[in-house]
């Protein structure tokens, strides 16, 4: 409305010829992604699997690699899918312990979580389900592994660099003798966190709120591989639609009028992905 009002266009009709007719079409392209990815995040929260992942993660590569643990345990469960929301409230109070008992400042938890769940797996690593890869591939009709070479590239600068970065300021930290942070508790004490907080903070976006009373988290973590399935069995699904299934299908029948004169290619984001 802003950009029709200082451009001299009528603002009723870009309000309801453009904008609305705009935002029909992207909710209608794109809801089956935003629903299914929002579930899925969801489902792998309740059941344990993304603290079984993080937690088997920062075991195996020890308290002497924690900014490295927290960053690939954030790039694995974002790559399968888990939204981000869910990503940070389950690996903060994990690095915030890794963090303290390293004796690491607690100022780079942030970039930390950051640089595994909002870098390379949002937008460069081949195969990401993410919304930031599926919206451009209707208009560019690309699949979610195009370039994979450039994709590997960039995640491998992305990755490279933070950790770089990260490397450097603990080394500086450590030289000048900062800790984890005044006022910290005592190893061993975990902070109280409220769990009706957290679930709102985690579901607000996708969920109502309301039905948080209608379920409860599992109170044991699965194992390690039943914990990864699902995310493994998502980027093995969107390769094989993408590169078989989909191409393979005969779809000129959307070029009819009565199925809007579309394409497969504009359709991809919500069939392919989902």
């Amino acid at each position: 409305m802003i950009t029709a009002l200082f451009s001299g266009e009528p603002l009723l009709a870009h309000w309801t010829q453009t904008f609305m007719g705009s935002a029909a079409t992207f909710l209608g392209q794109f809801f089956p992604l935003f629903l299914l990815g929002a579930l899925f995040g969801k489902l792998m929260e309740d059941s344990g699997s993304v603290t079984a992942i993080a937690r088997f993660t920062t075991e195996r590569l020890g308290m002497q690699r924690t900014l490295l643990a927290v960053v690939l345990a954030g790039a694995f469960v974002t790559y399968g899918g888990v939204s981000l929301f869910v990503a940070f409230f389950v690996l903060a109070p994990m690095a915030q312990s890794l963090f303290r008992a390293a004796a690491i400042p607690r100022r780079l938890m942030p970039p930390a979580i950051v640089l595994g769940t909002s870098t390379f797996t949002m937008s460069a690593l081949p195969g990401t389900p993410s919304i930031q890869n599926a919206i451009p591939m209707p208009f560019f009709g690309t699949t979610p592994f195009a370039a994979p070479g450039l994709g590997i590239i960039a995640s491998l600068i992305m990755f490279g660099f933070g950790m770089w970065w990260l490397g450097r300021e603990e080394s500086r930290a450590r030289n000048h003798g900062e800790g984890f942070g005044a006022g910290a508790p005592p190893p061993g004490e975990e902070l109280a966190m409220n769990e009706q907080l957290r679930e709102r903070a985690t579901t607000a976006r996708e969920f109502d709120p309301q039905e948080l009373t209608r379920g409860k988290p599992s109170a044991a973590p699965p194992g390690i591989v039943a914990a990864a399935l699902p995310i493994v069995v998502v980027v093995a699904v969107n390769l094989l639609m993408s590169q078989l299934v989909l191409p393979r299908l005969d779809t000129a029948y959307l070029a009819e009028p009565r199925w809007g004169e579309t394409s497969l290619a504009a359709r991809s984001a919500a069939s392919g992905q989902s």
